[in-house]
């Protein structure tokens, strides 16, 4: 897991919108997505969208596009893996 996820992670105990988190860590738009993307690849977060109580699915071809718009929280296995580093 790479520093960037694994600060990721630690802002996703709870529904967190893509502005908080950038608000909160410093990473570009491009190294925030990039970083989001492959947490859900690895079933470590879960998108919501069009609000924090709906749960979307994840979509390879539009999430870059789409990214900024979502709310985002980690999932157990996501958890497990930021609390065994």
């Amino acid at each position: 897991m790479s520093n960037n996820e694994f600060d990721i992670l630690d802002e996703l105990y709870f529904v967190t919108s893509y502005p908080d988190l950038k608000t909160t860590l410093s990473l570009t738009d491009q190294e925030l997505c990039a970083a989001l993307q492959e947490l859900i690849q690895k079933g470590y977060v879960r998108i919501f969208y069009p609000d924090p109580d709906t749960e979307h699915a994840y979509e390879e071809a539009t999430f870059g596009k789409h990214c900024q718009h979502y709310f985002f929280l980690a999932t157990k296995a996501g958890l497990v893996a930021h609390n065994s580093i």
